[in-house]
């Protein structure tokens, strides 16, 4: 059996508040990474119910956090096909991707 480790360092202010986010995935060849926000979710097998710690810095901008928010939705829509074969939900869980995307005005962007 093997095991493999994710570790995040969060560097807080004298509020508790995010300045610094950094992670390190060995088995990725990934050290020390900055990042400017996370979204963590877990599944808690007893309850039957989702377990997340959302963080972000500072200096994570609205339009960054819009466009994060974005991926991990169109992110969120593949797992959820990989994990259940359910074409037509995750047609929808798309379509609201596109909505979310074009209401949030990240699409005049790019």
């Amino acid at each position: 059996m093997y095991n493999s480790e994710i570790k995040f360092n969060i560097t807080l202010d004298e509020l508790r508040i995010p300045e610094k986010i950094s992670f390190d995935a060995p088995d990725g060849a990934v050290k020390n990474q900055e990042t400017k926000a996370v979204m963590l979710a877990l599944w808690d097998d007893v309850k039957k119910e989702a377990l997340k710690i959302d963080l972000w810095t500072k200096e994570m901008t609205i339009d960054d956090m819009k466009k994060f928010c974005h991926q991990v939705l169109i992110s969120m829509s593949a797992t959820y096909k990989r994990a259940t074969n359910d074409d037509a939900t995750h047609d929808k869980m798309l379509e609201f991707a596109q909505e979310f995307a074009e209401s949030s005005g990240i699409l005049t962007e790019e």
